[in-house]
């Protein structure tokens, strides 16, 4: 286990490590040593203070296995770090991420109770916004509740009851939206985002950085309408952002356990500092249309080995399970930050294709396609506007089958009746592409995560999943 005095300072690099996480306001000390009946009895809040640490502490001990790369290597793939662990050398981020998850579960444990005992001791006056990636958060004037407040909208007319109807049920609507634009007070836009939502009782994400925002809010649909109208209407957006830059899609509050907006590096995780590889210079924009024509053309040109084309799904792999694109290459990874090391091995790959890529909702295509870009190898790059929300608004019935994977608690969206999952379950024409929430043996220390579930009858005349036993899962986080 490494010990205490190993953490860094507030503000210490662990790039590294790409795992980021948000400042934890602890001041309750009984949380130093989070054991399996502790973390029990915490309430959702807590958990997911525990996760947090628990990343920062999976972060710090891959840190600690790093080494330089040796002088000689020339490779493409060489980026200055290396990684040895258990008499074994690791050349890529993934295959030590992997290892430590699978190897070192409990030195990961033990360092959680460490981090936590230290941001315990160091948590002070919590601050609005302060940065999610620093602890300290970026410098910037404090913001008070009427400065934040000038922009709000005018919710006089409307009872309460109005603005948080349907809160419970499937009439409320989910926004999704990003905008990337060159943000000077990432602090003040965090402050004017919690103030916001909290007055129009929305829940859900909001990542603010100095290269944009990234949300996804749910209510009821008056309050969904007045968030779009006071965004759209903000000097920073009003003339970048327009209407149909939201997705939209039934669900309401209860899709999120609570608001969480906070001030980032990235407005999505890809690993790269943004000032690297900058949104400024993404792929050619293809609107549903455009894109669904040119799917149609590699789709029927036949061989596809002999095909200059790649329809390329940079999403994870637990949201391609379950639905994708026909013939579409989709990566065996499991987060953003996974992608550019994927092209890195992939090159050869790439080189002199057209690439058609694709996201759900477009933000993770606009510096993924830059990232691909930037290798010069690729004839050209192409990326989805709106990503699949807006292709399957115009095409529930086109190219993309089975379900869309969204990141809330309703898990996926269906478009079609089509199941692509190949697992099967109770019976043999049964196909399953749902996903559940599991929580996992208290022994492995790990928290909740969702999975794909394959099951076998266990006792005639009942109906899955009651009596029935786990045959094969698949996680998604875990």
């Amino acid at each position: 286990m490494m010990p205490s005095s190993m953490l860094p300072a507030q503000g210490d690099d662990l790039d590294s490590c790409i795992l980021r996480f948000p400042d934890l306001d602890l001041k309750d000390t009984n949380l130093v040593s989070p054991s399996s009946s502790l973390r029990a009895e915490l309430d959702a809040n807590m958990r997911k203070k525990y996760a947090h640490a628990k990343k920062k502490a999976f972060a710090l001990l891959v840190k600690t296995k790093e080494i330089p790369e040796p002088t000689s290597c020339s490779s493409s793939l060489c980026k200055g770090v290396w990684w040895t662990c258990c008499q074994q050398v690791f050349k890529d981020q993934i295959g030590i991420h992997r290892h430590t998850a699978a190897q070192h579960a409990g030195d990961v444990y033990h360092q959680t109770s460490s981090v936590l005992k230290q941001l315990a001791a160091e948590a002070g006056t919590p601050k609005p916004c302060v940065s999610a990636d620093k602890p300290n958060g970026l410098n910037g004037p404090s913001t008070s509740n009427h400065q934040v407040s000038v922009d709000f909208p005018d919710t006089s007319r409307f009872k309460l009851d109005e603005l948080m109807s349907a809160q419970d049920s499937n009439q409320g609507v989910v926004l999704l939206y990003y905008c990337y634009c060159d943000v000077e007070d990432p602090e003040w836009l965090c402050a004017w985002q919690k103030a916001l939502c909290q007055h129009l009782h929305l829940t859900g994400k909001v990542r603010i950085a100095t290269e944009g925002i990234n949300g996804t809010v749910g209510g009821s649909r008056l309050a969904t309408d007045l968030y779009m109208e006071a965004m759209l209407s903000h000097p920073l957006f009003k003339n970048i952002l327009c209407k149909e830059d939201f997705k939209t899609s039934k669900g309401g509050a209860y899709c999120f356990p609570g608001l969480r907006v906070g001030v980032y590096e990235e407005i999505v995780p890809m690993g790269i500092n943004p000032n690297v590889i900058s949104y400024k210079k993404p792929g050619i924009h293809l609107s549903p249309g455009e894109f669904h024509k040119e799917v149609e053309n590699y789709l029927y040109q036949g061989n596809q080995e002999q095909n200059d084309t790649i329809l390329l799904d940079c999403r994870n792999f637990y949201e391609s399970k379950i639905g994708r694109f026909q013939k579409c290459l989709a990566p065996d990874i499991r987060k953003f930050s996974y992608f550019p090391s994927y092209v890195d091995k992939n090159l050869k790959l790439f080189k002199d294709k057209r690439v058609l890529m694709y996201c759900t909702g477009g933000i993770r295509c606009e510096r993924g396609s830059a990232y691909l870009k930037a290798k010069g190898v690729c004839k050209e790059v192409y990326q989805l506007k709106g990503g699949i929300h807006k292709y399957l608004e115009e095409f529930p019935d086109g190219f993309y089958r089975g379900k869309l994977f969204v990141f809330d608690e309703r898990y996926a969206l269906s478009y079609n009746n089509d199941i692509v999952s190949e697992l099967r379950g109770y019976a043999r024409d049964h196909q399953i592409d749902s996903y559940e929430l599991q929580q996992k043996p208290k022994e492995t220390a790990a928290a909740q995560c969702l999975k794909l579930i394959k099951y076998r009858r266990q006792k005639p005349g009942r109906t899955c999943p009651q009596g029935m036993q786990v045959l094969e899962c698949h996680d998604t986080f875990g």
